[in-house]
C-alpha cells in the first residue's frame, strides 16, 4: 500500500515474507488451474519443461535443475513414468546412472505448459519495467549465494533478457539496468 500524495510504500513488520508467501500461492494455485486440463501439477509441469529444455538428463542433474523440490525429485519423476509421460532408460556413459527423457506423449502437453508459463510471464505486464527489475533485484538479493540461486543460474542463466529485451549477462547477480 502507497501513503496517499507519495510514492512512499509503507509496509508492516514482518509483511514482507508473507506478501511473497501469499504471491508464491496464487501464483501457484493460478498455475495449478491452467494445468488441471492436462493432469499436471505445477511441479510436474516444471520437470516436463525443464526435460524438454535440457533432456535427456540424470535424475541428479534434473534436481540440480528445478525450484519444485529440494533434493531428488525422485516422487515427481516416478509418477510421471507411471503415466507414461516420462521414460528411464540406463545411462549409456555410465551404466550405473538413469538417464530421464521426455516420452512422445509428454512432449505432446508440451504446447500447453509453455502456454501456462507464457500465461505466468504476461501477467508480469502489470507491473512497469522500473517496479520489475527492483523485484527481480530485491528477490535476487535475497536468495543470493543459495542453493535456489544456484538452480536458478543454471536453468535461466544463459536465457535472461532486461526488462527492455535487451540481453542481459548470466553471472545471477542482480543487474542494475
Amino acid at each position: 500500500m502507497t501513503s496517499s500524495g507519495d510514492h512512499r510504500v509503507v509496509l508492516a513488520p514482518s509483511e514482507l515474507r508473507y506478501l511473497v508467501l501469499a504471491a508464491q500461492r496464487e501464483g501457484n494455485r493460478a498455475v495449478a488451474d491452467a494445468l488441471s486440463p492436462v493432469g499436471l501439477t505445477p511441479s510436474q509441469a516444471e520437470v516436463v519443461g525443464v526435460l524438454d529444455d535440457f533432456g535427456p538428463v540424470t535424475l541428479k542433474a534434473l534436481g540440480e535443475l528445478i525450484v519444485c523440490e529440494t533434493g531428488s525429485p525422485s516422487r515427481i519423476v516416478d509418477a510421471l513414468v507411471r503415466r507414461g509421460l516420462v521414460a528411464r532408460e540406463t545411462s549409456p556413459d555410465d551404466r550405473r546412472a538413469v538417464v530421464l527423457s521426455l516420452t512422445d506423449d509428454g512432449r505432446a502437453l508440451m504446447p500447453h505448459v509453455r502456454a501456462v508459463d507464457a500465461g505466468m510471464d504476461d501477467a508480469q505486464g502489470r507491473a512497469s519495467a522500473a517496479d520489475l527489475a527492483g523485484l527481480v533485484t530485491v528477490l535476487r538479493g535475497f536468495l543470493a549465494g543459495s542453493a535456489s540461486a544456484e538452480v536458478l543460474d543454471r536453468r535461466f542463466g544463459d536465457g535472461r533478457v532486461a526488462v527492455d529485451g535487451a540481453a542481459e549477462p548470466s553471472t545471477g547477480a542482480p543487474t542494475t539496468s
